[in-house]
This record gives structure tokens, C-alpha cells and sequence, in this order.
């Protein structure tokens, strides 16, 4: 991206980033390859389904031993988590990106690229899942997201914090994450919608949903995991069309459980059928789902996919 003279961001015919010199890790050689030149809203699941089919080919014929990729911070974190959803092999897979225009005064592209090699040239990083490095930290992609529209200080780890640090010689991590079962899907079918839940609302929402051409449903609810009560006539009609339903918090810190018992209640909800997801917010839990879906995931097997953390 690049501030033209009255001040709009666009995209450029060139990353400039390509072109930068810089000064590389010892013994690594980059290679570089420009899938997409779209800005990051207009990155799709199926965007990601062909960069996770072009790392795999790269790791597995080309003998890369690290990948780096520079995406626009808008939906970062979802590529991000698709691809730590999807691909199983342990080599060191880092996003990166920038919240200042590569022409901006403070620009932190170039930086954060650097940071982002130096990362995946470390061995260290190999078996940590994929990472998101910016900004001098290093966070999972299962749990980072976009705190600010602007700040540079932008991804963060609500509750667990980054699991690593980049100083000025060397890289540091501090947490060892869980891993998560993975799945090699060939496709992304399905629509998924979110809804976000709110004070005094009704099952209109719900009603005005398409069964037919809904594959799965993710709500961002109340508190730990609640409804208002209004919601549950829709919500039940949702359900019996067989529709996945995935329930996440729309609070910032913490995970939703069934913890309390009234009407709405995420007691009530999970005894409805509805499947509680473990931490991760809700557009990563849209993700999770179609790759659950994909996977031909089902029953048990599908609630368990969509819980563990």
C-alpha cells in the first residue's frame, strides 16, 4: 500500500518490499513469489485454500525449510488461523504485515518483514504452529486478532498474551502451545454467517435466515455464553433445520461456557444442541467451522473439532 498526495491508501502495481535491501539472517536465502496483490478485505477462504495448496507444495518439492507471507492486517488473522487449521507439517509458517503505508513517515513493512525472516529462520519456531510477528512480538495465529484500527501496536493475545518476543540479536519464546487437531481440506463450501448478540434482541434475525442456503451459524453472545431470551424460538428453528451453531463471547478477555441456568442461559443453549467454542473469536470460529464442514465432520466428532482449544 501507498498514500497517494491526497492522502487515500491504494494498493501499487509493485510491492516495495520486494525490491528493499536488507540485511538477511546468516544462511538464509529468500525466495520470493507474489500470489496475490489484494488488499485484505478482498481475501477470501478460497484465497487461503490455494496459499495453504502452494506452501505445502513448496515445503514438500522445493525443499523451502520456511515460509514468510505479507498480508494486509484486515483479515491477517483469519489467513493466519486457516492455515494453522489446516496445514500439519512443523515448519515455521509467520505473517506479517504493516499498519503504516510503505511511503509513510514511520513506515514498519520493512521492520516487521525483517523480524518475520528472522523468525522463521530460527529453529526455535519450528512446532510452534503458525505465527503472526509484528511489531517485535510473536503471537499465535489460534488466538491473535486486530486490537486498533491504527496503531502499530495493533495484534495482541487477549488473555494468553504473545508467546514470544524478537530482540535486537535474538529470538525468544516463552509458551509452548497446545496442539490442535488439523485437517487437509480440499474445499471451502458453505455459508456461514456471523450475528452478534445485543441487549433487548429479538429472534427476527434469525427468522429472516435462508435455511436452505445455510450451512452453519456462529453467534457472538453475551458474558460467558448468553442470550436474551426472545432469541430462542429463532435460535430452536435454526437447529431443527440441522444448521451447526457455534457459539462464541463477544468479550474481548476470557471463553464462553454453559455456566448459567436461566432462559437464554448458556446452560440452556448447550442442552439445545448449541457448541461452545474454546477461546478464539468469532471470525476465526466461522473458519473453523467451514473447515470442520469440509472435513465431513459431524456429530461428536464435529463439536469436538469446534471445543478444543
Amino acid at each position: 500500500m501507498h498514500e497517494d498526495e491526497l492522502g487515500q491508501v491504494l494498493p501499487g502495481e509493485e510491492n516495495p518490499i520486494a525490491r528493499a535491501e536488507i540485511a538477511l539472517p546468516e544462511n538464509v536465502e529468500i525466495i520470493n513469489e507474489e500470489i496475490f496483490n489484494l488488499p485484505s478485505p478482498h481475501i477470501t477462504p478460497a484465497h487461503m485454500l490455494q496459499l495453504k495448496e502452494r506452501i505445502l507444495y513448496a515445503i514438500q518439492h522445493e525443499n523451502v525449510q520456511g515460509i514468510v507471507i505479507t498480508h494486509g492486517t484486515d483479515t491477517l488473522e483469519e489467513t493466519a488461523y486457516f492455515l494453522d487449521s489446516t496445514i500439519q507439517l512443523m515448519f515455521p509458517i509467520v505473517l506479517t504485515g504493516a499498519m503504516r503505508s510503505s511511503n509513510e513517515l514511520g513506515s514498519d513493512g520493512l521492520y516487521n518483514f525483517l523480524s518475520a525472516l528472522r523468525v522463521a529462520s530460527d529453529n526455535k519456531a519450528i512446532g510452534k504452529g503458525v505465527l503472526v510477528v509484528m511489531n517485535d512480538e510473536i503471537h499465535t495465529a489460534r488466538y491473535v486478532t486486530k486490537t486498533h484500527t491504527t496503531n502499530v501496536a495493533t495484534f495482541r493475545t487477549p488473555t494468553h498474551g504473545p508467546i514470544g518476543i524478537v530482540t535486537k540479536t535474538e529470538i525468544v519464546f516463552f509458551h509452548q502451545l497446545q496442539y490442535q487437531e488439523k485437517y487437509n481440506i480440499s474445499t471451502v463450501d458453505g455459508n456461514i454467517p456471523i450475528i452478534k448478540a445485543y441487549a433487548g434482541m429479538t429472534d427476527e434475525i434469525f427468522n429472516m435466515l435462508d435455511f436452505h442456503k445455510t450451512n452453519g451459524l456462529v453467534i457472538e453472545a453475551l458474558g460467558a455464553g448468553n442470550l436474551p431470551p426472545k432469541v430462542l424460538e429463532g435460535l430452536k428453528k435454526v437447529l431443527l433445520n440441522d444448521i451447526p451453531v457455534v457459539l462464541v463471547s463477544r468479550c474481548f478477555n476470557g471463553i464462553a461456557e454453559p455456566v448459567y441456568a436461566y432462559t437464554g442461559g448458556g446452560m440452556e443453549l448447550a442442552k439445545l444442541g448449541v457448541m461452545f467454542s474454546n477461546g478464539i473469536n468469532s471470525q476465526k470460529a466461522r473458519l473453523k467451522l467451514l473447515i470442520g464442514l469440509n472435513a465431513k465432520l459431524k456429530g461428536t466428532e464435529l463439536s469436538d473439532f469446534i471445543h478444543d482449544a
